[in-house]
């Protein structure tokens, strides 16, 4: 299933997430698997987040940029706010196929 992903783009060209594991950077083209990173401050919730269109208001876009990705079919669907996304695909696994 293809989603898409906002992703923090570092001065090198690498991507980075956005708040959960932030420093670690992500390949393109490979399945990445989910990893269990509880941070305080955010709702827990394991997997990879992605959303079914390229819009999120109510995130900053300075340094960040949407990508195409595609998750494998074990997801679970959480409803969310217009502004947040809608729709939030969580998946325990994402590939990044590209930058939009």
């Amino acid at each position: 299933m293809i989603t898409y992903k906002l992703f923090r783009v570092m001065k090198d060209g690498s991507i980075a997430s956005l708040f959960i594991n932030k420093n670690v950077r992500h390949k393109i083209g490979v399945w990445l698997e989910a990893k269990d990173h509880p941070t305080k401050g955010y709702a827990h919730r394991f997997g990879w987040h992605s959303v079914n269109t390229t819009v999120a208001p109510h995130l900053s876009m300075k340094g960040r940029a949407w990508f195409e990705c595609e998750i494998d079919n074990d997801f679970e669907k959480i409803k969310r706010p217009l502004n947040q996304g809608g729709q939030w695909y969580i998946s325990k696994r994402i590939k990044i196929l590209k930058q939009l």
